[in-house]
């Protein structure tokens, strides 16, 4: 079997000269084979910028397009292809986006290989330790904090038994931080577990403490990416005093930087994102380096069906893997909104896991159809046309 094309699909809801919310947007990948197997994958990145990485001629051996690395390969040599990629793309990959586009084409193979021998993916992985994973509902606040009651009240109706709320306004005001948590908590009654993303808005440690503090009443779960990754101290600081969990590490990419935040910021739960950490084949690397330090992996998951799927099998595939972030956006591209023609089913608070050979994800043409931006690969050519011109 080889590799005959590789396709970067941006789909986007808003204009592209629009403001684009988390979750109307995304990139994705279609390995295809000359058996007529299409594996899929996906990056939660930005997408023209991933589309480039993908499509990008062939420059020095360091500069490669990854799509011009696989053509003719075999996909079933997962390991190899990814060393290859990574490798080949050591100057404009290693960590970022380049390690997100790897990551896309990573679960794409998968996918081929989990169809090949006509198994589920987490089979491929090694295991079914679970027929469901417990999910918790991410929605963004809404601005006035009293109109966070319904949602929150509609989402317990759903069978959510955790919540978490993040971006939009939180973060920026310790007022209305402090509001919009307690409406919450008050809505969603005592025995709810709730968490809270700051997507790094609260800048520094000794303000993320005193917030943490002042929100101890209300028996938050977790705090998450309260600093940046970076702020190794801040984590180290937050972690020992806080009362509540911390948690971090989406916008990590590969083992080598969870290893880092692993040994130097003592979290006490990991977020690797699927799409963006490496993919799968870094996943498994990752848990395993979370488990031996005794922290939890919770992943981060706020995208399309792909990126759920694939997040579900791999947690199936975990002995600890018990909880899972499914995004509660209307946005069409999102996870049980449309996009897959049979979405991954949500029963009594858990996430079903997929029985079908692969990812088990077929994408809806129509709406990838309707929500595609349309664009051509540039080519060499034309780069020559505009050096001429110049």
């Amino acid at each position: 079997m080889k590799i005959t094309d590789v396709e970067a699909i941006h789909l986007r809801v808003p204009p592209i000269d629009g403001d684009c919310e988390w979750g109307e947007d995304a990139l994705v990948v279609r390995v295809h084979t000359d058996t007529g197997l299409v594996g899929l994958g996906e990056a939660d990145s930005s997408p023209s910028v991933i589309k480039s990485l993908i499509e990008a001629p062939k420059s020095n051996l360091y500069c490669t397009g990854l799509r011009s690395l696989l053509i003719g390969e075999n996909p079933l040599e997962v390991g190899r292809l990814w060393q290859k990629m990574y490798w080949s793309s050591n100057y404009v990959g290693r960590r970022g986006a380049g390690i997100h586009a790897i990551s896309a084409i990573d679960i794409a193979l998968w996918d081929i290989a989990a169809k090949h021998y006509g198994v589920p993916l987490h089979i491929l992985l090694g295991a079914k330790y679970r027929d469901r994973i417990a999910a918790y509902g991410t929605f963004i606040p809404a601005d006035p904090p009293e109109a966070n009651r319904r949602i929150v009240e509609h989402l317990v109706s759903k069978g959510f038994r955790s919540i978490k709320f993040g971006g939009g306004v939180l973060g920026d005001d310790p007022d209305k931080d402090y509001e919009i948590v307690r409406v919450v908590r008050e809505a969603s009654g005592p025995d709810i577990e709730l968490q809270i993303d700051l997507a790094t808005k609260w800048k520094n440690a000794a303000y993320a403490l005193k917030m943490c503090k002042l929100l101890e009443p209300f028996n938050l779960n977790w705090v998450e990416e309260p600093v940046l990754a970076d702020d190794e101290r801040g984590y180290v600081k937050l972690g020992r005093q806080a009362p509540q969990k911390i948690a971090g590490g989406e916008a990590l990419t590969t083992a080598r930087e969870f290893l880092d935040m692993l040994e130097r910021c003592e979290p006490d739960i990991i977020q690797p994102d699927i799409t963006r950490c490496g993919g799968i084949s870094e996943m498994r690397k990752i848990y395993d380096m979370a488990q031996m330090r005794g922290v939890q992996l919770v992943p981060h998951g706020f995208s399309t069906e792909i990126l759920l799927a694939a997040s579900v099998h791999f947690l199936a595939s975990c002995e600890h893997g018990t909880l899972m972030e499914y995004s509660q956006s209307n946005s069409p591209l999102v996870a049980g909104n449309g996009l897959a023609k049979q979405p991954i089913e949500f029963v009594d608070g858990h996430l079903i896991v997929p029985d079908s050979p692969g990812l088990g994800v077929e994408l809806n043409e129509d709406l990838v159809s309707k929500y595609e931006v349309k664009s051509k690969p540039v080519s060499q050519s034309t780069f020559w046309e505009v050096e001429r011109a110049c």
